[in-house]
């Protein structure tokens, strides 16, 4: 009988969920951490209560964040232009 929930099955449920728990939690650590140190409060706020199983967590580790240090780089190398300048 395909389809039915075996006590085997059952009994690793906790291990799996456990293991899904970990490894989110991993991912929303980091990407908490790096939010809050760029200073990008609304991706903070996102990452604290969207759970995605750690998918929104990666895309901002390596895909949002850069993103914003380079912009943030940017305006850092024009203020010194606009110095050197005056």
């Amino acid at each position: 009988m395909n389809g039915i929930v075996t006590p085997s099955a059952i009994s690793l449920f906790p291990v799996h969920s456990a293991l899904l728990i970990f490894w989110s939690l991993i991912w929303k650590g980091f990407a908490l951490w790096r939010a809050a140190q760029n200073g990008d409060r609304p991706w903070f706020i996102v990452l604290l209560f969207i759970n995605t199983l750690g998918v929104l967590d990666i895309l901002y580790l390596f895909v949002f964040s850069k993103m914003g240090a380079q912009k943030a780089s940017k305006a850092v190398q024009e203020q010194q232009q606009q110095r050197q300048q005056q």
